[in-house]
């Protein structure tokens, strides 16, 4: 750490010594409790940092004594405790409008980050990289705390001085993180968020929304107002001339009976526009689309961007189309609008399964558990049955958008993303059964499993930061996943070798190669591994063979400092030349934010080398060196020893400097 004890206690402006040796005492109990009883004193560390919360010393002093509240154990038991699943939009909500105990803990958990962030305190299973955008994101969030001394009059009110405290936070984090131009940061954080287009945007959205209220105030952030903010506040508020000034449903709604033909075709175009640029959709076209249906159905696929194959699409199924623009697109659920394009684009309605499952949808009428969940997580301004058909859309349209958020199942996420892109109908038939039944069952070895009949899986808690799809569907299939994983143990080998094909669907390959003994967790015929994946998946050394099917497979995560942090389940998607003529394997990672930084210069990359949106990808041997399991096709697999030894060696020596150091 960058300051002594002494330092902090001393200054003339300073936190009172004695609160700072409260709060060293309290953290000391709950280590020596810790340690003997396991039960954690947690609300004596947060009583003494009650005081320390209100000045920027005392923030200081909680800031120079991270190391020593983790080892504490205070974070131990709570969501907190695994800072890599926490979402910025619940820690925005939940220091803003939490409870007092929940606010404090979350200034501590985020001072925690801000010091992960700096370098000064590291943490196992974060990086320094993800500290740094979640503190941004979060910050975008509050950015009305961030650059005023004002409190809003909910903040003033908030009982133990907490909207001070919370204020007093932001203003610690901007000092430290030293932005040289706030805004420039965040606007390109949106985009970098935007560029992935994940279906959960309303983060993203409140942030481009606390950006806009912050651009009314003159001089509050500094700087010039660049294109790429206001692009991004104009396709939410004002992307056609119609709404320009943002004047409201009422006023829209005069102007558009108002409007003569070829104003509403600059209005579709503009919409078009602003959607497909952004991957934001304005409250506004909802409006728009839903008095095209009554004036000029014609215009609709205009308004929603589409090519001659979404334009067809729209034209073979137009019964269909126009019911679920009736029953799903509201502004309330504008983003669905850009799923439905989406959707369209793909072409999937042309496969026979798919128009009849989405009417068995549109038909539905939720069991009383499904309608719960869904309004206790997306509250009531539209029914259950309309959220979820939305969500249905933006899954379908945006396949590779499916997000878990800090929901521990990434591989049921996966599942989802893999029949959303592959087998749509399939997924309409496991969510028909969730909605409708609050029952999954899937057969494993010509066995049946039903997920009313398990226990809990993987997750704990029922997730909260994801599409409604997900909400319904995730808990059934990390039961049954479970317990596929259950029933295959003690074969020798890793349980996967059987679940995944039997989880994901037949199209999975047959063929299995792992590169970790399962018993002594050692490397195992590394090598041979290696070359293996070349030659099943390399187009120069399998035939030029492209991937049929996205794949399941395993990927051993690192930090920027290539520390091992765990594994995790994704989805190898295609290999294909970039602009730069390096090969590269394009892959689906089920986490919201796929720009990771795994230490070594592997740097995963979002957009910039022929990336489909929602793909992550990187070159070869980089993807190889953090590769520990895959599934291939055994005859469709070119010859191992063809692989040239360089590339080989590279992706060995990558592992070997990373998570494999010391297997």
């Amino acid at each position: 750490m960058t300051r002594s004890k002494n330092d902090i206690e001393n200054q003339s402006s300073g936190t009172p010594a004695n609160l700072v040796t409260a709060f060293e005492d309290a953290v000391s109990r709950l280590a020596e409790v810790n340690a003997v009883e396991g039960v954690s004193p947690v609300f004596e560390v947060i009583e003494a940092a009650k005081s320390l919360v209100l000045s920027p010393e005392g923030l200081e002093a909680i800031y120079q004594r991270v190391p020593a509240i983790e080892s504490a154990g205070f974070f131990g038991g709570s969501d907190w405790d695994f800072p890599q699943t926490l979402v910025p939009s619940l820690a925005a909500r939940t220091v803003r409008h939490g409870e007092p105990t929940e606010t404090l803990v979350e200034c501590l958990s985020q001072i925690r980050l801000l010091a992960v962030a700096k370098g000064d305190c590291i943490h196992a299973s974060i990086s320094a990289e993800h500290a740094h955008h979640f503190l941004a994101q979060v910050m975008a969030m509050n950015l009305d705390l961030v650059v005023s001394d004002d409190l809003q009059e909910s903040d003033r009110l908030r009982p133990d001085q907490l909207g001070h405290a919370v204020q007093n936070l932001y203003h610690f984090l901007l000092q430290h993180l030293g932005y040289e131009n706030l805004l420039e940061h965040l606007v390109a954080e949106v985009w970098r968020i935007l560029e992935q287009r994940p279906v959960q945007v309303e983060g993203v959205k409140q942030m481009v929304t606390q950006i806009a209220v912050c651009l009314k105030k003159p001089d509050a952030l500094g700087g010039e107002v660049s294109d790429d903010a206001l692009q991004l506040i104009n396709a939410l508020f004002s992307p056609t001339e119609g709404c320009r000034e943002d004047p409201g449903f009422e006023v829209y709604s005069e102007r558009l009976a108002e409007m003569d033909d070829a104003t509403l075709m600059r209005e579709a175009i503009a919409f078009a526009r602003a959607m497909h640029n952004t991957g934001l959709v304005s409250a506004y076209m909802p409006v728009f689309i839903r008095y095209l249906r009554d004036r000029w159905n014609a215009l609709i696929p205009t308004a929603l961007g589409l090519s001659y194959t979404g334009a067809d699409a729209f034209h073979c199924y137009p019964a269909l189309i126009h019911r679920l623009i009736d029953d799903a697109v509201f502004p309330e659920t504008s983003q669905c609008t850009y799923g439905l394009a989406m959707m369209l684009e793909r072409g999937i309605l042309y496969s026979p399964p798919v128009a009849p499952s989405l009417w068995r949808q549109i038909r539905m009428t939720l069991c009383d558990a499904a309608a719960e969940k869904i309004a206790t997580v997306f509250g009531g301004a539209r029914s259950p049955e309309c959220v979820l058909l939305a969500d249905v859309l933006n899954v379908l349209g945006r396949p590779l958008g499916v997000g878990q958020g800090n929901y521990p199942t990434c591989q049921s996420t996966r599942a989802l993303s893999m029949w959303a892109y592959n087998m749509p109908a399939e997924l309409l038939r496991i969510l028909a059964w969730a909605a409708r039944d609050d029952e999954i069952v899937m057969r494993f070895e010509g066995n049946s499993i039903s997920s009313r009949e398990l226990g809990a899986g993987l997750a704990t808690e029922p997730p909260v930061d994801v599409d409604a799809v997900s909400l319904l569907t995730v808990p059934h299939l990390d039961r049954i996943y479970f317990e596929m994983g259950r029933r295959s143990v003690g074969r020798g080998e890793d349980p996967h070798k059987w679940v995944n094909a039997e989880f994901h669907g037949d199209h999975v390959g047959h063929g299995f190669r792992i590169a970790v003994d399962v018993f002594t967790g050692g490397l195992k015929d590394f090598e041979g591994f290696v070359r293996d994946f070349y030659a099943a998946y390399h187009p120069f050394y399998n035939g030029n063979i492209p991937v049929i099917n996205p794949q399941p497979a395993g990927i051993a995560v690192t930090d920027s400092a290539t520390r091992f942090l765990g594994w995790h389940a994704i989805t190898i998607q295609r290999l294909a030349m970039d602009k730069d003529k390096t090969m590269r394997v394009y892959f689906f990672n089920p986490n919201n934010d796929s720009g990771q930084n795994w230490g070594q210069g592997v740097i995963t990359s979002t957009h910039g080398h022929g990336e489909l949106f929602g793909e992550a990808s990187l070159p070869v041997a980089e993807f190889a060196s953090r590769l520990y399991v895959f599934h291939y096709d055994p005859m469709e697999k070119g010859d191992p020893d063809d692989v040239p030894a360089d590339e080989v060696n590279r992706a060995m020596e990558l592992a070997r400097g990373s998570w494999a150091s010391a297997r």
